[in-house]
């Protein structure tokens, strides 16, 4: 049973999804005119780069809660196991050269997030509480007047909630027995309550948890990652030989590493990139379509914002930290790859470095449970109606513990089938919206009200 579902994991990874992915990304891209490229100064400026600018006052914005918040939101959940644990599982399971296809996909990805962000927020409403809500079931559902395909979204999320949560505490417990030797029980019945006693709370204490520790805890990550990269700072060149080479030719075993193949390579980097910023799956809508904001392109420009932090920043820091220290052909570590980034910040800063690695995945894997058990919720009252939140969170705090006495292998491969089923209907709902995206876009893009006013041209 278990070894089917890793090969229905590896099948769906294979040509079916990269195929959808791949051409999904291009239409995106091609359709919305390079806009991401064209305006790159414009958006770093409306988002990263304008955190701590105030709100227009005179702004006619809606949300329930703030841009940023809705931004570490997402980040929180997409800032997880998949950039600690997901890379050097993509790298022993596909070589180096998967890093090479991670960063594809997140190139790709960004219009795609992009699209998924301004239908959230195009079809998003509000609920009994008096909450904004949105995401994939709502556009599907009110932009293409298919509830069958919102219903196949919703039901797909929830079960890939679950998943998901076993993941991110299976890594976080693996880590800390690594660095502690703490059982694994026990880490799943810490992190049980600290994950319960959020949640019950909803998005705006959830929003406000995520805007304190998510911005901390990705600084000392990427810190501990940079000082250990400068200090393999010779090994640099090799580790882009060896990403670029291997990512179009077969890398033979070596040392722990028990070599891969193209289509490995291909496979292992687009899942790992589209679980890392999720993309396409259609989650981080959900957050976004909460955020207060006066156009739903605006708050686009924070989904493009997203893919870059994680996929290409975090992520890239992390592989480089794996293979600048060389950890991934040590004996043994195909054994255990969701270890192998404790093992390479132990080697590259010593013991701190390993507490580093298992305090940041700690309020990573938290965050992310927090914000996808969020998620889950929505679905279970989009599907059933606001009195089946409680059963739901109830199953999400109880995989937490599931989780983390798990097995790795057959989760992951679970994750994989899960974000499948949620990325098809989604897909599909943004090719057939995309035309919205494009009206939307250029509205926001020449409208005296919004980009012209920006640039000092408008009102």
């Amino acid at each position: 049973m278990l070894e089917t579902i890793v090969k229905i994991s590896d099948w769906i990874w294979g040509p079916p999804m990269i195929i959808l992915l791949f051409l999904s990304g291009i239409f995106l891209t091609f359709r919305l005119g390079f806009f991401h490229i064209k305006h790159a100064g414009y958006i770093f400026k409306q988002t990263v780069g304008g955190i701590f600018k105030k709100q227009d006052p005179l702004a006619k914005a809606e949300g329930t809660i703030s841009p940023f918040q809705a931004l570490t939101s997402a980040l929180a959940c997409t800032i997880g196991a998949g950039n600690i644990v997901g890379v050097p599982v993509a790298i022993m399971l596909g070589g180096p050269g998967a890093i090479f296809w991670m960063w594809v996909i997140a190139l790709l990805a960004g219009c795609i997030k992009f699209s998924e962000v301004v239908l959230a927020v195009k079809y998003r409403e509000k609920n009994a509480k008096g909450e904004y809500v949105g995401g994939p079931m709502y556009y599907i559902t009110k932009g293409l007047n298919m509830k069958w395909l919102g219903v196949w979204f919703a039901a797909a999320l929830m079960f890939e909630v679950a998943a998901s949560n076993m993941v991110q505490a299976n890594s976080l417990a693996l880590s800390v027995k690594e660095t502690f030797n703490i059982n694994p029980a026990i880490t799943g019945i810490i992190a049980m309550i600290l994950v319960g006693a959020v949640i019950i709370g909803g998005i705006k204490r959830i929003g406000s948890f995520t805007e304190k520790f998510v911005p901390i805890m990705v600084f000392i990550y990427l810190a501990g990652a940079f000082i250990i990269v400068i200090s393999n700072i010779n090994m640099i060149g090799e580790v882009f030989g060896l990403i670029f080479t291997y990512a179009f030719k077969p890398m033979a075993a070596v040392g722990g590493f028990g070599g891969a193949v193209i289509a490995q390579a291909i496979r292992h980097g687009f899942a790992r990139g589209v679980y890392s910023n999720e993309a396409g799956v259609g989650t981080a809508p959900i957050a976004h379509a909460t955020a207060t904001t006066d156009h739903p392109v605006r708050q686009g420009l924070w989904g493009l914002a997203e893919v870059v932090i994680d996929t290409l920043v975090v992520c890239t820091a992390t592989a480089f930290v794996i293979l600048s220290t060389g950890v991934w052909k040590a004996e043994g570590a195909g054994n255990d790859p969701s270890a192998l980034t404790s093992v390479a910040f132990a080697e590259g800063l010593g013991t701190v470095g390993g507490y580093i690695v298992t305090v940041s995945l700690l309020f990573f894997v938290v965050s992310t449970v927090i914000v996808l058990s969020f998620y889950g919720e929505k679905q279970a009252e989009f599907l059933f109606g606001h009195k089946a939140v409680w059963v739901v969170k109830v199953i999400y705090v109880l995989s937490i513990f599931v989780g983390a006495i798990g097995g790795a292998r057959v989760m992951w491969s679970l994750l994989d089938i899960s974000l499948a089923a949620m990325a098809i209907p989604n897909i599909i709902a943004l090719l057939l919206l995309s035309k919205e995206v494009v009206r939307l876009k250029n509205e926001y893009f020449s409208s005296p009200e919004f980009y012209l006013k920006d640039i000092g041209k408008g009102k």
